[in-house]
């Protein structure tokens, strides 16, 4: 049985000073008391006493956390801005080189689980800048913090969990298992129940670690593609253009028509050309105009990969950027 001792030290730790989330005070009692419930779930579970001192006898309240929970900015990137900003001819220029460095590795991946490179570039580019970007939150005391908030207390309390299952089964220093605020680690972002879902082994060391091993983290996201049913044999979306008076309320992705009606509707290739006929079905996306006074809008018809992109990153911008991304990486 876990040693109960060490909720003496979490208490000091913040009976020191008061500590704000907003205008709400801290409460240190509710928070040993979220402690002992974390430490006898855990202890059920039978995670080792060794992770559970870890998260618990350490575990510090962050209120930044909180505070950027809380406040997440409103604004909305229309999707040519977001492409300005994401599909940089740095980033083409980073992964191309990142696509030098590992071409063994992205074989392998693509022979596995029939992802092709480039997809796996634009994915790795997008979550971390092909790895060089490392966010420090340590995960541990962010799921606690925002556990403890309780705004989405099921979730993060699941997030937790399975972060611990992931330090247990692999044998890693969950002190050491840095992320974002929100919880997404490693070269992929991935949070920690899909890691637990979708995680493999990529050089054959016996653990899984998506954060420092670049062979576990692309074939956890190669996994992961094929497991939502990427098909290396079509493409993601063909650029169109579009009548100015085009309906607007279809230009979220979700109203599927044939090829056929929407060449009947006036979508065309950007040079004016009819799009392929036929009955497959495809969605569409563009940027709705203010006032809308140009004859031709440029758009974008999604096909089925567009969609198991959503899956990963429910974002019709994040999407296109993934599709354009990786047509540069080719």
């Amino acid at each position: 049985m876990i040693a109960r001792r060490f909720f003496l030290c979490s208490f000091l730790l913040f009976i020191s000073g008061v500590v704000h989330a907003e205008s709400d005070e801290f409460d240190a009692s509710r928070w040993n008391a979220m402690l002992h419930r974390i430490q006898d779930r855990a202890v059920a579970e039978r995670i080792s006493p060794v992770v559970i001192n870890d998260v618990i006898q350490n575990s510090v309240f962050v209120p930044d956390i909180v505070n950027r929970d809380r406040n997440q900015p409103e604004f909305k990137l229309t999707i040519e801005d977001y492409l300005r900003r994401t599909v940089t001819e740095t980033r083409i220029s980073q992964g191309k080189a990142t696509r030098k460095k590992y071409p063994t590795l992205l074989s392998r991946v693509d022979k596995k689980y029939g992802v092709p490179p480039h997809i796996i570039l634009a994915f790795w580019g997008m979550e971390s800048n092909y790895g060089t970007f490392r966010s420090t939150n340590k995960l541990s005391d962010a799921f606690l913090t925002l556990i403890y908030d309780g705004r989405r207390e099921k979730f993060f309390t699941d997030q937790l969990f399975a972060l611990m299952k992931i330090a247990d089964k692999n044998k890693l220093s969950i002190q050491s298992l840095r992320g974002s605020w929100a919880g997404a680690m490693g070269h992929f972002q991935f949070i920690p129940t899909t890691l637990v879902q979708y995680g493999v082994d990529g050089n054959g060391d016996g653990k899984i670690d998506i954060m420092n091993s670049v062979s576990d983290a692309m074939y956890s996201a190669g996994n992961y593609l094929n497991k939502l049913g990427w098909n290396k044999n079509e493409r993601i979306l063909r650029t169109v253009s579009i009548p100015g008076n085009f309906n607007a309320s279809l230009a979220d992705s979700k109203s599927k028509k044939t090829l056929d009606e929407w060449g009947t509707m006036g979508v065309r290739n950007p040079d004016g050309t009819p799009i392929p006929k036929g009955s497959r079905m495809a969605g569409i996306v563009f940027d709705v105009p203010d006032t809308p006074s140009a004859d031709r809008i440029t758009a974008y018809l999604v096909y089925d990969n567009f969609y198991r992109i959503k899956r990963w990153n429910n974002s019709n911008s994040y999407a296109v950027a993934i599709a354009l991304l990786a047509d540069r990486l080719k």
